[in-house]
């Protein structure tokens, strides 16, 4: 029968070790030995190579247990670089395989596209800042722990960059309110596990959301030192033509409001008209018909009407990219490992509600 015991020399034997690892002693030693001694001998030698053998198995495990800590550590901070940095894709997986277990969720997803430095492309932000609206509605309590860290790390950057350069400021302070208001819902509900998280973290949140809105009301924008040429200094024509590159009806009403030259070219029928057109259906018009006082078709009326009942085309400059070859999310300028012959005729354009809805089991 096999010894089976720690140490892996077998009992009744003397063995010495050497640098080319334990060796038998030779018998012609022991022969040479009385018996009784020899036996003695032989007894508190084996002690003391046990002894020592046990030590160098603790001394063995230790290292290895600390070797085995030190690579989790060192392949952790890889991943995690990986995981916030190098891959700016993801695969979206809806159930399990051989391969992939489980289903991608949004705050992976989240996680993963960075979304912290696509805030500083202006190609992106308006998107980014949508995607963050629509999740404060609805989708904030699926999201996982971190990621709702990570989603409240990205609107703190919003933040400060619409302090700084002065822009979006109506949209970012929309986007509190429908924040603030979800999370007064959601927090009375803390107790149903609703949202993760301490509910000190969370009003401590909302205070800072508080803070950032008034910071927002108290921003004043500044006018450029330099006697260059300005809007007004136009000509009423290109005046109306930049006013038509807006999509918004409420920008035209507050550039209506700084001088009465532009106010009369904001009042513009077929500027509301022509703004109408781009954001609704001709049925959805027909069903909201408004006349003014002079039996004409009041479209700037019907504009304001239209956007509460409808919602607005959305356009972006730059969006994620779906790749229906291989179900994988990027963005258009990072590389991801395609295995189509022609990959960007598998690349589609995500909304942000498309993206929300990609992640809807």
């Amino acid at each position: 029968m096999p010894f089976l015991g720690q140490d892996w020399r077998s009992p009744g034997q003397s063995w010495v070790k050497t640098e080319d690892g334990w060796k038998r002693s030779s018998d012609e030693k022991n022969n040479n030995v009385p018996e009784a001694k020899r036996c003695c001998e032989h007894e508190e030698f084996y002690k003391e190579e046990l002894f020592l053998a046990m030590s160098y198995d603790v001394a063995a495990k230790k290292r290895k247990k600390d070797l085995l800590n030190n690579n989790n550590s060192s392949s952790s901070c890889v991943r995690t670089a990986v995981y916030f940095h190098r891959d700016k894709w993801i695969y979206v997986h809806k159930g399990s395989t051989k391969e992939r277990h489980g289903y991608c969720t949004l705050g992976e997803a989240f996680n993963r596209l960075d979304f912290s430095s696509a805030i500083m492309d202006t190609r992106r932000f308006n998107y980014v800042v949508r995607l963050l609206e629509l999740i404060a509605k609805s989708q904030l309590p699926s999201l996982s722990g971190v990621a709702q860290k990570n989603y409240m790390n990205i609107l703190e950057k919003v933040v400060q960059k619409v302090l700084e350069n002065q822009q979006n400021v109506r949209q970012i302070r929309e986007l509190l309110q429908t924040l603030y208001v979800s999370l007064c819902s959601l927090v009375q509900d803390m107790g149903k596990s609703v949202l993760v998280g301490n509910i000190n973290i969370w009003v401590h949140r909302m205070e800072n959301i508080l803070m950032w809105q008034q910071q927002l009301d108290n921003i004043h924008i500044n006018r450029p030192t330099s006697k260059g040429m300005t809007l007004t200094d136009l000509p009423a024509c290109l005046q109306l033509n930049i006013m038509q590159r807006l999509t918004d009806g409420r920008d035209l009403v507050s550039l209506g409001q700084v001088c009465p030259d532009l106010k009369d070219l904001a009042e513009d029928r077929l500027l509301w008209k022509k703004l109408c057109q781009y954001h609704f259906t001709d049925r959805q018009i027909r069903k909201r018909l408004i006349l003014s006082d002079k039996g004409h078709l009041d479209w700037k009326t019907m504009y304001f009407k239209l956007c509460r009942c409808y919602p607005r085309k959305e356009q972006y400059s730059d969006t994620l990219q779906f790749c229906t070859h291989c179900h994988i999310l990027f963005w258009k300028d990072t590389n991801h490992p395609c295995t189509a012959n022609n990959a960007e005729s598998c690349s589609i354009a995500v909304s942000p509600q498309g993206f929300i809805n990609l992640f809807k089991y």
